[in-house]
C-alpha cells in the first residue's frame, strides 16, 4: 500500500485511506528526508539567504510534522491496539529527530552565519521575528552544548515523548475501566431525566440492565452534581479523582519521573528551572512573573473564597441541622447546586431544551460568521473517521473564497480521549499555491438519546464556542510562513481567541439567535434568562481559586519540587490543591496522574497552566470593545481578525494586544466579570 496518505499534506486528508500498517514506513521515509534536507542545509555554502536558511529549514520537516500529526490526531480520536502500538514505535523515533534539530552543527552554522549577513540585518516584520526566534529557539534546545550534552538532551526527549504517550492512553483507559451500574431507578432520586435517560442508554449499550455511570463528563458531572445519594456520589468522585493511581494504569511513576527529567533538561541548558526555560518566549517570560500573577489574582479572591465556604456550609445546617456532617469532597457541588436553586431559582437543567446540538453549533457557526465575515457550508462527501462526525466549508463572506475545511467531531466514546480541543490538522502559508487550513472542534458533550437531537449544558454551548474561537484563530490565519500560522503563538496568548467568543454566551442578542425551545421554538423566557444571569457569578471566587490551584501546582512542581527531598509528587500536589479546596481531600485524591493537559505531551501546558487565567485577563479587557462599539459589529470583529486572528505569530503578543485595544490589557474587566472587583 502506498504511504502517500500519510506523507503528502493533501486536501482533504484521506482519513479512509490511513492504514496502521503505513505508519512505520512513512515515518522511516519521511525522517530520511528529512535528515536528508538537515544535512542540505548544514552543507550549503555562501551566500545565506532567507529562503535557503529558514525558509528552507521550514520546508525540511514539514511532511513529517504532518504525518504525526494525523497519526496522533487519529490515536486520539479512533484509537485501536495496533493504533496505539505503531503510534508508540514512532513517536520516540521522531522525537529524537527533532531533538536533534537544533543541535546539528551544520544547521546551527549556517543559520548564524545568514543572521550574520546584510540581508538578515534589513529584515523587518514577521521574518525578523522568525529569525529571531529560531536563534533563540536552537540555544534553548541546546545548539550550544558539549557533544556529551546534546546526547544528554536527546536521550532525555525521547524518554519523555514516550512516558507522555503512555501517561495519556493510561488515562483514557483508567477512564475507561470504571462503570457503575445501579438497578433500582429508586437510587438515583435527584437526577435530572436527561441524564436519567442517559444512563439508560449507556446501560442497553452494553448489554446490562439498569443505569450505567462512567467517568466521561456528560456521565460523571449530572452524577456529582445531582445525585441525592451521597454513597453514589463518594464512589463516583472517589473512582473519578483516583484515576491514574493504581495498577494497571498506574501514573504516579511517570509524573515523578516527568517532573525529574523536565528539571534535568531546564539545568542542562542553562536554566534555574522548567518554568524558566518553557515560558521564556511567552507572554509571562519567566516562572517568577508567573507565579507572581497567580499569586496575585489568589489574594484578591481568598477573602471571597472564604465567605463562598462558610455559606455553603451554613446553607447545609439550614437544611440539615446543626449536627450536619462537614462537606466532603463530593458534596461540594451537589450542595451548590441546591444553593444556587435557592438562591436565584435558577436551575441549569431548565436551559437544556433551548440549546439542543445542531441549534447551538448552527448558532455558533452565525454568530462567528457575523463577527469575523465568513459563513459556513457543508462539507460533503468528504472522509472522516468516525459517523458521527460532520465537516464543513469556511468560506470568507467578501469574495467567496474558501478559506480552511473542518471537522466536528462532539460526542464521547470509548476510542476518543476525553475533554474538549480545537487540533490544526492542516496549517498553510498564504503563498502556499492552495491556502486553505484543515481544522478539527472535537468536544465530549451530552449525547444524544433515542435517536433525538443532543440536549446541552449552558457550561457545553460554552466549550462548543471555546474550540470553534480556536478554530478561528486557524482557519482565519493569513501569515506567510506556516510555522507563524494560526494558534502557533505563545501558549498564554493562545486562549485569547477561544476565550473571547465564550463572552456571547450570556448575551441575549446573539442567544436569541439559537438558544430556541426543542419543542415550541421559543427563545429563552426572560426570568429564566436573568436568573441565568444573575447567577454567573455564583461562587465565581471558589471555580477561580480551582483554576489558581491548578496553576499553582504546576508551577511549584517545575520551579520548587525535588523528588529527594519531597517524596512522591502526588502526595505534595494534593497538599496544594487541598489548601485551596472547599473541602478536604480524600487520601486517594491523584487528579494530577491523570492531569493530561500537564502530563500527556513533552511540554504540553506543563508550567503554562495559569495560561487560562492570563488569557482570561486579555478576553475580558479585548470584550469590553464589542460591547462599547458593537456585540455583533462587523467592524469590531474585522479588527480582531485582522490584527489577532490573522497574523498568528508574525507579532509579538503584547503588540497585537495592543493594537486591536490601543492599549495594554487591564485586570479590572475580569475582576468585574466575576464580581469580584471589590476583593
Amino acid at each position: 500500500m502506498s504511504n502517500e496518505s500519510l506523507t503528502v499534506r493533501a486536501f482533504p486528508i484521506p482519513f479512509d485511506r490511513v492504514s496502521v500498517d503505513q505508519i512505520g514506513p512513512a515515518v522511516t521515509e519521511l525522517l530520511v528526508g528529512a535528515t536528508r534536507a538537515l544535512d542540505v542545509i548544514g552543507a550549503a555554502p555562501p551566500p545565506y539567504t532567507f529562503d535557503g536558511t529558514l525558509g528552507a529549514l521550514e520546508r525540511a520537516t514539514e511532511g513529517l510534522e504532518h504525518a504525526m500529526h494525523i497519526v496522533g490526531h487519529l490515536e486520539h480520536v479512533a484509537t485501536t491496539p495496533a493504533l496505539r502500538e505503531a503510534y508508540a514505535e514512532a513517536q520516540p523515533r521522531v522525537s529524537e529527530f527533532s531533538s536533534r534539530v537544533p543541535l546539528h552543527a551544520g544547521v546551527w552554522r549556517v543559520l548564524r552565519a545568514f543572521s550574520e549577513t546584510d540581508e538578515a540585518r534589513a529584515l523587518t516584520g514577521h521574518k525578523r521575528r522568525l529569525l529571531d526566534k529560531t536563534i533563540e529557539a536552537f540555544r534553548r534546545h541546546g545548539a550550544e552544548l558539549s557533544a556529551e550534552g546534546k546526547e544528554r538532551l536527546a536521550t532525555i526527549d525521547v524518554e519523555l515523548a514516550t512516558i507522555t504517550l503512555k501517561f495519556g492512553q493510561n488515562t483514557l483507559d483508567a477512564t475507561n475501566a470504571f462503570e457503575l451500574i445501579v438497578a433500582e431507578k429508586s437510587r438515583l432520586s435527584g437526577l435530572p431525566e436527561s441524564a436519567l435517560a442517559a444512563a439508560r442508554e449507556s446501560a442497553d449499550a452494553k448489554g446490562k440492565a439498569g443505569f450505567r455511570f462512567t467517568l466521561q463528563a456528560p456521565s460523571l458531572i449530572p452524577a456529582l452534581t445531582y445525585l441525592d445519594d451521597a454513597g453514589l456520589r463518594e464512589t463516583i468522585y472517589r473512582a473519578h479523582v483516583a484515576r491514574g493511581a493504581a495498577e494497571p494504569f498506574d501514573n504516579r511513576a511517570h509524573v515523578a519521573r516527568i517532573v525529574f527529567l523536565r528539571a534535568e533538561k531546564a539545568k542542562l541548558l542553562g536554566y534555574a528551572t522548567f518554568a524558566d526555560l518553557v515560558l521564556e518566549d511567552r507572554m509571562a517570560k519567566t516562572g517568577a512573573r508567573a507565579r507572581a500573577f497567580v499569586d496575585d489574582l489568589r489574594v484578591r479572591t481568598e477573602r471571597a473564597f472564604e465567605q463562598e465556604k462558610a455559606e455553603l456550609a451554613e446553607f447545609r445546617r439550614e437544611l440539615e441541622g446543626p449536627d450536619a456532617r462537614t462537606l466532603a469532597a463530593w458534596d461540594v457541588g451537589y450542595y451548590a447546586e441546591k444553593l444556587r436553586r435557592a438562591r436565584f431559582q435558577f436551575d441549569e437543567e431548565a436551559l437544556r431544551p433551548y440549546f439542543s446540538f445542531s441549534r447551538v453549533l448552527d448558532g455558533a457557526f452565525e454568530l462567528a460568521g457575523t463577527i469575523y465575515g465568513v459563513r459556513f457550508e457543508p462539507w460533503s462527501d468528504v472522509p472522516t473517521w468516525d459517523p458521527t462526525v460532520s465537516a464543513y466549508k469556511v468560506i470568507n463572506a467578501a469574495d467567496g473564497e474558501w478559506l480552511a475545511g473542518i471537522y466536528v467531531d462532539p460526542y464521547p466514546r470509548e476510542s476518543k480521549h476525553g475533554g474538549a480541543w480545537m487540533d490544526g490538522l492542516l496549517a498553510r502559508g498564504a503563498l502556499e499555491s492552495d491556502r486553505r487550513h484543515i481544522g478539527l472542534l472535537a468536544t465530549n458533550c451530552t449525547p444524544s438519546v433515542g435517536g433525538r437531537d443532543a440536549l446541552l449544558t449552558h457550561q457545553e454551548v460554552e466549550t462548543l464556542f471555546h474550540e470553534l474561537g480556536h478554530l478561528m484563530h486557524h482557519c482565519l490565519s493569513r501569515t506567510e510562513l506556516r510555522s507563524q500560522a494560526g494558534t502557533n503563538v505563545a501558549w498564554d496568548f493562545v486562549e485569547l481567541p477561544s476565550q473571547i467568543l465564550e463572552n456571547w454566551c450570556w448575551e441575549r442578542e446573539a442567544l436569541d439567535r439559537f438558544a430556541r425551545h426543542v419543542e415550541t421554538d421559543e427563545p429563552i423566557p426572560e426570568a429564566l434568562f436573568q436568573a441565568m444571569c444573575r447567577a454567573r457569578t455564583f461562587r465565581a471566587a471558589s471555580a477561580q481559586m480551582r483554576q489558581l490551584s491548578f496553576a499553582l501546582t504546576d508551577l511549584r512542581l517545575h520551579t520548587e519540587f525535588d523528588v529527594a527531598r519531597d517524596g512522591d509528587p502526588i502526595a505534595y500536589s494534593r497538599a496544594i490543591l487541598e489548601s485551596m479546596s472547599p473541602s478536604v481531600l480524600p487520601p486517594e485524591h491523584a487528579v494530577f496522574a491523570s492531569f493530561g493537559h500537564i502530563f500527556s505531551d513533552a511540554v504540553g501546558y506543563a508550567a503554562g497552566y495559569y495560561s487560562y487565567k492570563w488569557a482570561e485577563v486579555l478576553d475580558a479587557d479585548a470584550f469590553t470593545r464589542f460591547r462599547k462599539e458593537g456585540l455583533l459589529s462587523s467592524e469590531v470583529g474585522g479588527a480582531f481578525r485582522r490584527e489577532v486572528l490573522e497574523r498568528g505569530d508574525e507579532a509579538d503578543p503584547a503588540e497585537l494586544f495592543r493594537a486591536f485595544m490601543g492599549r495594554d490589557p487591564e485586570l479590572g474587566p475580569l475582576l468585574e466579570r466575576l464580581g469580584l472587583s471589590a476583593a
